[in-house]
């Protein structure tokens, strides 16, 4: 079939989408995003980020191994989210045991990139959270949100990043925000979930894959985070971005199923 039933992997091949082209162009992405956070938070950011990339890399060569295929690198696109999303004085031991469980349970035991249910960053940041007493996330920065900008440009061209899906999260949330606190609180707002929209709930793994599947998802995404938000006014807490992330991915397949199913009954229809 055509049109909202191509496959988004199949697709990416086609523009000439290799597994490493994807992963150099993530890297690019985050390439701004890393180098706000390692000015604002110095060596400990460093330190964490070092920490993330040696426990990510150290599974995938391990699979890589066992299943007797290259390395990717894509873990290390990986390790550079959760190193922004972590805190900088979280002990290196928790970040190493979070992304390692990002890795192993959210990506490699289902095949490696493109073939797991949830993004691995997520899945690192949630475990850190639920695992950990006093654990939290990193809050955004307005500098960190207009560094994300060039990146989500990037991925936005190359398709690897669905536009419907961040238009629709943030349609939710302009709505809710609006609802809230008048127009005074959006930018606020904007600040906030930017680089989670586009490095967590963009994930095109993770999301849906057909085109009207991706509406529903997005709009799923940005219920949830108004419902998991536990910060008072505009702001809007990291934690909520990965639970409704990893929340949403996981009804990524059953929203697929019933917009598959629309849309052949509509073709029925029109065709008899």
């Amino acid at each position: 079939m055509t049109g909202w039933l191509l496959d988004p992997h199949r697709m990416r091949q086609r523009a000439g989408w290799t597994p490493g082209r994807v992963t150099l162009a993530q890297m690019v992405a985050l390439a701004a995003p890393v180098g706000v956070k390692l000015v604002e938070q110095g060596m400990p950011m460093a330190s964490v980020l070092v920490a993330a990339l040696i426990a990510s890399l150290i599974w995938e060569l391990a699979f890589a191994a066992i299943r007797g295929r290259s390395l990717t690198w894509h873990s290390a696109g990986t390790a550079l989210i959760i190193a922004i999303l972590v805190p900088p004085a979280t002990p290196l031991w928790q970040v190493a045991m979070a992304a390692s469980f990002g890795m192993v349970f959210g990506e490699l035991v289902f095949g490696g990139r493109g073939y797991g249910i949830v993004s691995a960053a997520a899945a690192a940041a949630g475990f850190l959270v639920f695992s950990f007493s006093g654990a939290g996330l990193s809050g955004s920065s307005q500098a960190l949100a207009l560094a994300t900008l060039p990146g989500a440009a990037l991925l936005l061209l190359g398709g690897l990043v669905s536009w419907r899906v961040l238009v629709s999260v943030i349609a939710v949330l302009l709505v809710a925000g609006f609802m809230q606190d008048g127009t005074s609180g959006l930018p606020e707002t904007f600040v906030a979930v930017a680089f989670g929209l586009v490095f967590l709930i963009g994930d095109p793994v993770a999301g849906a894959s057909t085109q009207l599947g991706r509406w529903v998802f997005g709009v799923l995404a940005g219920l949830l985070i108004v419902v998991f938000d536990t910060m008072a006014g505009p702001d809007v807490a990291t934690a909520a971005i990965v639970f409704a992330s990893l929340l949403a991915s996981l009804f990524a397949p059953l929203i697929d199923h019933f917009a598959v199913a629309l849309i052949v009954r509509r073709r029925r229809i029109a065709h008899g």
